[in-house]
């Protein structure tokens, strides 16, 4: 009897943001494969007999490569085990989870997917940044930051540029004077606000603001480094006035049990 697998998103880091459901599925899991930027706090919901699998990925680094985690998922699964691939953030926001959904799909293995909170709006919300605001964005795109090296996609930067108010970089720190030099080249101004959010929704999150002419000079000097969401746009003005995380840590609230 073929078990089931569930696409899971863990959220942006707190642990408290996974969804209802997610914490559900995540504690009656069989075998849970799960991501670096998963908060290992949510592993202590499993069940204690459940199987643990770490596929982290860092930079230029693949503990485990993408193809081995989708033969794992069948794998699992067909032997009639249920089956949690926790996620950072969304599993369809630059989480590949398309590609093991796919992978299911292509085995007759029964799946579903359980959207999580993702970074690009969870990470400007503690930093008291909106994605949109009625006068101030009334647009907004999530990319990745590694197309700022890639060539075919420098033609995007003209569209991003002109016709959306607000962008969210992922993994883009180490592109960053590209992202701003292709902003500024294809008509922003070098004065628009920029800001980077690094750790969001942790309590070590740490914030830094400034202008895409200044921005990289201000992240040499803070230190700051990935993970980071980079959020670029007229709404990062009201980051130093509803910056409600930076005084005060966010009370810890009970866990959720089943």
């Amino acid at each position: 009897m073929t078990g089931k697998v569930f696409l899971v998103g863990a959220g942006p880091g707190d642990p408290e943001l996974i969804t209802v459901k997610g914490m559900r599925y995540l504690q009656q899991a069989d075998v849970i494969l799960y991501d670096r930027l998963v908060n290992p706090e949510l592993l202590d919901f499993a069940k204690p007999d459940a199987q643990l699998v770490y596929c982290g990925k860092l930079p230029h680094y693949h503990t485990m490569k993408q193809e081995t985690i989708n033969h794992f998922l069948v794998k699992y699964a067909k032997k009639g085990l249920n089956v949690v691939r926790l996620k950072g953030g969304d599993p369809f926001v630059f989480g590949r989870g398309s590609e093991e959904a796919e992978e299911c799909a292509k085995n007759d293995v029964p799946y579903e997917i359980i959207p999580g909170i993702t970074a690009g709006i969870a990470a400007p919300a503690y930093a008291g940044i909106p994605v949109t605001h009625r006068t101030l964005s009334k647009s907004f795109a999530f990319i990745t930051g590694h197309q700022a090296g890639d060539r075919e996609a420098e033609h995007q930067w003209q569209h991003l540029a002109q016709a959306v108010d607000t962008i969210c970089v992922y993994m883009g720190v180490s592109h960053l004077p590209d992202i701003c030099r292709n902003l500024m080249q294809h008509g922003k101004s070098p004065d628009t606000p920029i800001a980077l959010v690094h750790w969001g929704t942790l309590s070590d999150q740490q914030t830094v603001a400034g202008t895409l002419s200044d921005i990289e000079e201000k992240v040499k000097k803070s230190g700051i480094s990935n993970p980071s969401m980079i959020i670029i746009g007229e709404v990062v003005k009201l980051h130093h006035n509803l910056n409600w995380f930076k005084e005060e840590v966010a009370p810890h609230l009970p866990a959720v049990h089943g």
